[in-house]
């Protein structure tokens, strides 16, 4: 699993029919630090609940597409939870843009 910032929302009105009604989103995927690892990437959220600014792990590869109820889609990153807490070294790194908790 990776984690990843969602940065962004996808609009997508033609699309493959096994993502009829699948949220996407951009993802920053992140070290455990916070600091961007990589480049930006186009996510299936799972959860549907994912939002701008939130912290999210997700699984890439082939088992990006579990996430769905068609887990044949052509499907390279799936969103899998959202980050509550994060915590390195005993120190909390905030997990939602604006959070002081």
């Amino acid at each position: 699993m990776q984690l990843a910032k969602v940065i962004g929302t996808v609009v997508a009105t033609q699309k493959d029919q096994s993502l009829q009604g699948v949220k996407l989103v951009i993802v920053q995927p992140v070290q455990p630090d916070g600091s961007n690892k990589g480049r930006p990437v186009v996510a299936v959220d799972g959860t549907g609940q994912a939002g701008v600014g939130e912290h999210v792990f997700m699984i890439s590869g082939r088992e990006g597409a579990l996430v769905l109820e068609h887990s044949f889609a052509p499907v390279d990153q799936g969103i899998v939870g959202i980050v509550e807490d994060l915590y390195v070294d005993d120190k909390m790194i905030p997990a939602r843009s604006g959070s002081g908790s």
